[in-house]
C-alpha cells in the first residue's frame, strides 16, 4: 500500500521533482505546502504517514513547523530537506525530532532512501 506523504517546499520546482520520485517510487502525495505556516495547517487536515519539509521558507521556517507538528503528534515522521552548507540547521531539525534530511538536489534514491528509513 502506497504510503501518503506531504510535500513542503516554497520553490514549486523542488515539490515537482520530489513528487517526481515518489510518485515513481509508489508513494502517494497527498498535498504539497509552500510555506512553514501551511504545513502545520495541511499536516492537521490531511494527516499524511510522512512530511518532507524543507528548512528555508517564508512565513515559517520547516524546523518551526516540525515543532509546531510534533506538538499535534509526536510522533510524526519529519524529512527535512536542505540546500548545501546548512549543516547547523540539519542538526537543530534532528534534535527537534526530525527522523533524517536529504540534500538538494534531490538523489532518487537518497529521497526513498530516507523516506523508507522514517516509515520502518
Amino acid at each position: 500500500m502506497g504510503k501518503r506523504i506531504l510535500i513542503v517546499d516554497d520553490a514549486a520546482f523542488m515539490r515537482m521533482m520530489i513528487k517526481d520520485i515518489l510518485t515513481k517510487n509508489g508513494y502517494e502525495v497527498v498535498g504539497e505546502a509552500q510555506d512553514g505556516q501551511e504545513a502545520v495547517d495541511k499536516y492537521n487536515d490531511l494527516k499524511p504517514d510522512l512530511v518532507t519539509m524543507d528548512i528555508t521558507m517564508p512565513e515559517m521556517d520547516g524546523i518551526t513547523a516540525l515543532k509546531q507538528i510534533r506538538q499535534v503528534n509526536p510522533d510524526a515522521k519529519i524529512i527535512m530537506c536542505s540546500a548545501m552548507g546548512q549543516q547547523a540547521m540539519v542538526i537543530d531539525a534532528i534534535q527537534a525530532g526530525a527522523k533524517d534530511f536529504i540534500v538538494k538536489p534531490f538523489q532518487a534514491d537518497r529521497v526513498i532512501e530516507a523516506i523508507q528509513k522514517a516509515l520502518n
